[in-house]
């Protein structure tokens, strides 16, 4: 993988919106499991972004985020994963902002 010219806080709002992506596209196809593999890969690259600029909430939100994408698709859970991405997003801001 090359050298992100992102800073790490903007690599991580880069993530988030990758993320946020793939679960809308599990809205139409909730049972596709290459989308599913690179939101996996996508949130355990949040966790470890976070975690290394000290965040405690969104890695543990991703642990919940992993949890739930191991369940049995359904809109119940693909509408779970919207609303962890909707909330990695606040607080993402949040942090970028100060206010964390």
């Amino acid at each position: 993988m090359p050298d992100s010219p992102l800073s790490p806080a903007d690599e991580l709002g880069t993530k988030i919106q990758e993320g946020q992506q793939a679960v809308e596209y599990l809205w139409h196809v909730p049972d596709d499991a290459a989308t599913r593999e690179k939101l996996a890969r996508v949130l355990a690259q949040i966790q470890d972004l976070s975690a290394r600029k000290g965040r405690r909430e969104m890695p543990k939100l991703c642990d919940e985020l992993l949890t739930a994408l191991r369940a049995s698709p359904s809109p119940q859970q693909v509408d779970m994963l919207h609303s962890g991405f909707e909330r990695l997003q606040k607080l993402w801001q949040a942090a970028k902002t100060g206010l964390m």
